[in-house]
């Protein structure tokens, strides 16, 4: 039970980074690779902030926050003011993040052990709420604070989670996703399509930011790796959400991307529980992922054929 609270746990706090996803990815069309590096930024910012500054650990989350909106920022500049292909952008923001996280830290790793983060106030928290530093739920004892966190980050993505479907329901919203479905319609009605795809990824990288700095709250160190290969992960959340809900609209997709980062991490819990060699779970991640792209195309022209070959016998 604890490790399955812990994978639901881990699971929704990165699902804020498969909304950043989904926002560049569907909203966009851009696979933005800043992910990458925006995720440790957030990380990093929060850590110092923390660690050598002991700043609140409430303002230390949002300065991770607003480090991923400036990522963001760089990384639309590039493709919108000059010129640059999305894909070169990300991968140059990326990139330069790595140093720029390394001397953000001072250090490959920042530890936070003795200082104040989400996680201790969560201790706190859950041994006031339950009078006690376990718990019984459904007949497993577990920690308070495991509990508390779990429940705090359930709010958090919650809230964040509607404020997000409340704004792509506003003008502003509605033409960020008309910029990325048609842009030269968009042009023609006057819209500023690049100033529109400069938000959206800003927006995109600070949630990425944001679960990097919850994360690292949530396990209590930073390291300068933990963003490698987190695109993915955040494809492969976007991609079960949107085959268990359809993504028939911007509620559902953020409601799937959400429900497909928690059951992705559990399947990955699972497989780890089961003897999975950590060494390659990268590995399945991106097959997975393939799989996830490929297979509802090519059972799409299976059904095609056979309902052609059941017409012609008919």
């Amino acid at each position: 039970m604890a490790l399955l609270i812990g994978a639901l746990t881990l699971g929704i706090i990165l699902s804020l980074l498969a909304l950043g996803v989904y926002i560049s990815y569907r909203i966009f069309d851009i696979a933005d690779i800043t992910v990458d590096g925006s995720l440790t930024f957030g990380a990093a910012v929060t850590g110092v902030l923390l660690v050598n500054y002991g700043v609140h650990p409430l303002y230390a989350t949002l300065a991770g926050f607003a480090a991923g909106l400036v990522a963001g920022t760089v990384t639309g500049i590039l493709q919108t003011t000059f010129r640059i292909n999305p894909l070169l952008s990300g991968i140059l923001v990326m990139s330069g993040l790595y140093s720029v996280n390394l001397h953000v830290m001072g250090r490959s790793n920042i530890p936070f052990l003795g200082v104040a983060t989400l996680s201790s106030y969560c201790e706190q928290l859950g041994a006031s709420w339950f009078g006690a530093a376990t718990t019984n739920l459904g007949g497993w004892t577990v920690s308070s604070a495991d509990t508390t966190m779990l429940m705090l980050m359930f709010a958090l993505v919650s809230s964040i989670a509607l404020v997000l479907w409340a704004f792509f329901r506003t003008d502003l919203g509605t033409a960020m996703r008309a910029s990325g479905d048609n842009p030269q319609m968009v042009k023609a009605l006057g819209g500023n399509v690049a100033l529109y795809r400069l938000f959206g990824l800003a927006l995109a990288n600070g949630l990425v930011a944001l679960a990097g700095s919850l994360w690292a709250q949530y396990q209590n160190f930073a390291d300068v790796q933990m963003g490698i290969g987190m695109i993915v992960w955040g494809l492969a959340s976007v991609i079960i959400g949107e085959a268990l809900t359809g993504a028939a609209g911007v509620g559902l997709a953020i409601i799937g991307a959400i429900i497909g980062s928690v059951l992705f991490r559990e399947l990955v819990a699972i497989a780890l529980s089961f003897g999975l060699n950590p060494n390659d779970l990268k590995l399945i991640t991106a097959v997975f992922v393939f799989a996830a792209l490929v297979l509802p195309d090519l059972v799409r022209k299976l059904s095609t054929r056979a309902n052609r070959k059941r017409l012609k016998n008919a």
